[in-house]
């Protein structure tokens, strides 16, 4: 921004006005209508000082995404008195509570672009049935499996280069979302070591770092697109790891690239994962929980945000995106898992036997069993060669499902979204002394307890 006191800039010269010789020498535009139609203008044409009147507006979409709008009717709350503005739509004290604004009867669904903890009509659900069903019965062919699988990171690589930095906003909703963050970036936090994987250009890291005010806080954030990696290091932001060091490294990876480059096993205060597991295959599961369980600190969090099932990003994939139960290719050639509940709860609690036996009878395991016979070598669909390492089980301290609806209101258009969030802690030790239980600070937890009281007290 400029300075006050400084001059203000010379102006521009004003356009001169065409001189008659220009007017005369511009081609005289072709009427739109004949003589023999003049008296029909006034049914064809419009009067550019009259605003257009509803009817004449754009007719709206039919579909969002291919998802018929007649199926898109959430359903509502019954209409109360709010002990909220639904113009405020700042989070509660516990983030795990997501949003507050209710959609309830008698609202209108377009007044504002989003709504919190929207469950989906019956409409809704039968549709995605249908769709799932006919994803099923479509599935990638085997030589696109081969593409798919076979190099992952080549998709990713692509999808790097041809969109750098500028295709994900930077997430500085984290801080909301995981209090424990804030809590470690306070000037007089403990010293701590992020780790970040599928960090991706840097949209979480670097928005993190700006706002860190802890002199002994460090991220190390990794990816296993070498393109990705290259983007982060170029950004004027990246020190060459005094604050932040980026590398290359596959959270599956397995062997000598279990654990990331230049961090030893036991010395990481928490981990984010932040809609990277839901690209990995399920057999990478087993090998991804063993390698993150082996970088954290006893007591060590993991953040974890996803792709939840039902997402509106899974209900329109079309044929030839399946790739198994959930899983599915997009576009681009990259891949995406959509989580349920209970199947994260299994993952990181100690159940990921019993789910890879429910995967397997699903669908899953068949398609492990083709990619072996197309010979793809290490491919990540490959079943875990297991007796080997026990599976590791984390303490889950929350877990939860965000439901939202968001609203174009220009093309009045409404999507349902899905995503799973958690905070996973490693058993033993404390954790890092200033995390509380559920990774919230001190402070808010405090606030919870004043509310608490205030019920209390209300009920009595």
């Amino acid at each position: 921004m400029a300075d006050e006191s400084s001059p203000p800039p010379p102006r521009a010269p004003a356009a001169e006005a065409p001189t008659e010789n220009a007017r005369s020498s511009k081609k005289t535009p072709k009427s739109q209508l004949s003589k023999g139609m003049e008296h029909i203008r006034y049914a064809v044409t419009v009067d550019p000082s009259v605003k257009p009147s509803p009817a004449q507006s754009p007719a709206p979409s039919t579909t969002t995404y291919g998802v018929p709008n007649e199926v898109i009717e959430p359903v509502r709350k019954p209409a109360s008195s709010r002990s909220h503005d639904p113009s405020n739509n700042q989070k509660r004290s516990d983030p795990f509570q997501f949003g507050s604004r209710y959609l309830e009867e008698g609202d209108d669904i377009f007044e504002f672009n989003a709504w919190d903890h929207v469950e989906v009509d019956a409409a809704y659900r039968e549709f995605a049935e249908v769709q799932y069903a006919n994803q099923r019965e479509h599935p990638v062919s085997e030589f696109d499996a081969r593409r798919f699988n076979g190099d992952p990171a080549k998709w990713w690589n692509l999808f790097y280069k041809n969109n750098q930095s500028n295709f994900f906003k930077n997430r500085k909703w984290l801080f909301q979302e995981f209090p424990v963050l804030e809590a470690l970036t306070r000037p007089d936090s403990p010293p701590t070591l992020m780790l970040e994987t599928g960090a991706g250009a840097g949209n979480t890291a670097f928005p993190i770092l700006k706002l860190n005010e802890n002199p002994n806080f460090k991220i190390h954030a990794c990816d296993f697109s070498k393109t990705a990696v290259d983007v982060m290091r170029r950004n004027e932001a990246y020190d060459g790891g005094v604050r932040i060091q980026a590398d290359v490294w596959d959270v599956a990876g397995e062997g000598d690239q279990s654990l990331p480059p230049g961090i030893e096993e036991g010395t990481v205060d928490v981990v984010l994962m932040v809609f990277i597991f839901s690209a990995l295959a399920p057999s990478q599961w087993s090998q991804a929980v063993r390698n993150i369980y082996r970088v954290l600190k006893p007591g060590g969090y993991v953040l974890f945000r996803d792709y939840g099932r039902g997402d509106l990003a899974q209900v329109r994939f079309k044929k030839g995106r399946y790739l198994g139960e959930n899983f599915y290719v997009r576009g681009d050639g990259t891949r995406v898992y959509f989580f349920e509940k209970e199947e994260l709860e299994k993952i990181w609690g100690g159940g990921l036997d019993e789910l890879s036996a429910q995967l397997s009878a699903q669908g899953n395991g068949d398609a492990a069993e083709q990619m072996e016979k197309l010979d793809i070598g290490e491919d990540i669909t490959k079943k875990d060669e297991a007796p080997a390492e026990k599976v590791p089980t984390f303490d889950i301290e929350s877990i939860g499902v965000d439901r939202r609806m968001l609203v174009n209101r220009q093309r009045r258009l409404k999507m349902y979204r899905c995503w799973m969030q958690a905070v996973y802690r490693k058993p033993g030790g404390s954790g890092p002394a200033i995390v509380r239980k559920f990774g919230k600070p001190e402070q808010q937890k405090e606030e919870e307890n004043e509310v608490k009281k205030e019920e209390a007290n209300a009920q009595s």
